[in-house]
């Protein structure tokens, strides 16, 4: 009888230990076959949960930092589209917005056009990314023969700016006024890359663009201008109150702000906010 109590005893304890096997192996962190696996859930987790599409207006001296980090942003994020970015002057971009036109994002190349649009509602709490100055830019082999500033009050030279609504024609203006100099200007442009677009074709002698649109073409020559490290834009970015896909726009504006994002801009030429 003892032996036959213990033996049953001894069964029963193995059988226990069976089942606990089996359930461990059904678990997150073992594999099918009973294996010590890998767990699903990681830093990646939420990440991947992020999904739809994200209508971004950006300032149009943003364009070729904002194509890339649009590019990477989506392979770290499959679930979210990027639709095409709508990039031009921050004023006009910032009366579209408030006049109600779909975006889920507003990067302005100023403060002033940022806070129009904060202003009137539709937009949440801005943080500044970037910063940017201006420069002088000539036509390659320098025509007109300019050497500074005071070479663009000449009316013999044609001299293109960004329109005064326009954050780098507004900075335009504060850069000439410190310098003293009166320009003679033949066109105001609607955004900075009409004016470079104009400089690097010939059409004129001269223009004020940003330090990292002067850095996009070989076509420009540019022209040391003191005073112009003084005159700064700081870049604000901000999801719009009416986004369509308001985690996935939040998540590309926190893309933007982190130190993979800053890298882009910076290698760009883009100062640190």
């Amino acid at each position: 009888m003892r032996t036959r109590r213990t033996t049953s005893i001894a069964a029963l304890a193995a059988a226990a230990l069976l089942l606990a096997g089996c359930a461990a192996g059904g678990g997150p962190d073992t594999g099918t076959d009973g294996t010590p696996g890998v767990a699903e859930s990681g830093p990646g987790t939420a990440e991947a949960g992020v999904s739809g599409e994200v209508t971004v207006f950006a300032a149009a001296s943003l364009k070729t930092g904002f194509d890339e980090l649009a590019t990477q942003f989506e392979q770290r994020h499959p679930s979210v589209t990027i639709s095409p970015i709508s990039y031009d002057g921050s004023s006009t971009l910032a009366t579209q917005v408030i006049e109600g036109a779909p975006a889920d994002v507003f990067a302005s190349a100023d403060e002033a056009n940022m806070q129009r649009v904060v202003a009137a509602g539709v937009a949440g709490s801005p943080e500044v990314f970037a910063m940017n100055r201006l420069t002088l830019v000539v036509p390659s082999g320098n025509p007109g023969s300019v050497t500074g500033l005071a070479d663009l009050a000449d009316p013999d030279r044609t001299v293109v700016l960004c329109a005064a609504a326009v954050p780098c024609g507004a900075a335009s203006a504060t850069l000439l006024s410190d310098a003293g100099v009166a320009a003679s200007v033949d066109s105001y442009e609607q955004n900075v890359t009409a004016v470079l677009t104009k400089v690097a074709s010939g059409e004129a002698d001269a223009g004020l663009v940003y330090v990292t649109d002067a850095a996009l073409t070989g076509d420009v020559e540019t022209v040391e201008v003191p005073g112009a490290e003084r005159v700064v834009n700081r870049y604000p970015i901000a999801v719009l109150a009416d986004a369509q896909s308001p985690d996935a726009a939040a998540e590309f504006v926190a893309y933007v702000l982190s130190d993979e994002g800053q890298a882009v801009l910076r290698r760009l030429g883009f100062g640190a906010p």
